[in-house]
């Protein structure tokens, strides 16, 4: 009786505990507030080399297409996924170091990003192709008739002190959203949710929604969880490089349509 007394005593004792560590810390969080350089926890899991997190390229996990999206991803001809080709017959605009445009940014190579914000926007520094994105959070309105972008037009807001809502349009439908081809139109809207749910920890979910190649909006990214970098991270230089890329094309890429290398 006494040892069930002491055990039903400790586990009390030891939810307090958990309890109270576990208010504390959502005490510290910082409310709305992004700012910080971030990077996958799991680093594999922010490199989409054959389609995104959510939506691996496996024959398992396709998105919805519409007959136009269908239509739409039997022109692509990508190096990945379940239609891959040779390096010689692909047509990836980011292989020639065409912008990769966006949510691409989020769904292909996603590594470390350093979040800045202030009053008026949340800017976000990726460190593959070096580029940024502005969200603007002043409460602007985007004109539906305006000129697409290769990052299209972001804009954003808070729906809780530790939940940012970023929705983004007018993507310029030359990119593709990842690696294995899966197309868009002009009427995309994607949808990224920043979750802060500790100091040191940020969920990221990425949500497509595009009813003209799409049946139903679907994840690219669900909730992939993002750890805090020491500040004085430095990132390394990751680019596309045209005398590079050219570089390569001669001794691998070309072979593949019977080009031999030899100038």
């Amino acid at each position: 009786m006494i040892h069930r007394s002491f055990s039903a005593i400790t586990l009390c004792a030891l939810a307090a505990i958990l309890t109270s560590n576990l208010s504390a810390q959502t005490a510290s969080t910082p409310k709305r507030d992004l700012a910080g350089i971030w990077a996958p926890l799991r680093t594999m899991e922010g490199i989409g080399g054959n389609g995104p997190l959510s939506a691996r390229a496996d024959g398992k996990h396709e998105p919805p297409y519409t007959a136009a999206g269908t239509a739409a991803f039997k022109k692509n001809r990508p190096s990945n996924g379940t239609t891959e080709v040779g390096p010689g017959e692909e047509n990836d605009p980011g292989h020639s170091c065409d912008p990769l445009g966006f949510p691409r940014a989020d769904l292909f190579e996603l590594r470390a990003e350093q979040i800045m914000q202030n009053k008026d926007q949340v800017v976000i520094l990726y460190q593959y192709d070096r580029l940024w994105r502005s969200i603007w959070t002043d409460g602007r309105q985007i004109s539906a008739d305006a000129d697409p972008r290769w990052y299209g037009y972001s804009t954003g807001k808070w729906t809780d002190d530790y939940t940012f809502v970023a929705t983004t349009v007018n993507m310029d439908d030359r990119t593709w959203l990842d690696n294995a081809g899966r197309p868009h139109s002009d009427e995309l809207k994607v949808t990224e949710i920043f979750h802060r749910t500790a100091p040191d920890l940020l969920e990221l979910s990425v949500i497509i929604d595009d009813p003209k190649f799409y049946s139903k909006p679907w994840p690219g990214i669900d909730k992939i969880q993002m750890k805090l970098q020491p500040a004085k991270t430095d990132s390394i230089e990751m680019m596309c490089v045209p005398s590079e890329l050219n570089a390569y094309n001669v001794k691998h890429a070309n072979l593949g349509n019977g080009i031999t290398g030899k100038k």
